[in-house]
């Protein structure tokens, strides 16, 4: 059985949510982590979401931050 990479963040209302980390990769360019990640619920086209942020992964308590740049995206 293979096993899922997960982690859970607490959204604006106080609520737990698991999201499944799709993959990670760190950027030659930038010098910086990437995350890329759902919470599996799906747009009004029935698209499951999927979202991409900063992070350390060297931290295990390490904050999701935005992507501002369009150079990063």
């Amino acid at each position: 059985m293979e096993e899922k990479n997960t982690f859970t963040v607490i959204n604006d209302e106080g609520k737990e949510i698991v999201c499944d980390v799709l993959f990670t990769f760190e950027s030659e360019e930038t010098h910086k982590n990437y995350i890329v990640y759902t919470d599996n619920t799906k747009d009004a086209e029935g698209n499951v979401e999927v979202y991409a942020s900063i992070y350390d992964p060297n931290d295990p308590n390490s904050k999701l931050e935005a992507i501002e740049t369009e150079k990063e995206w």
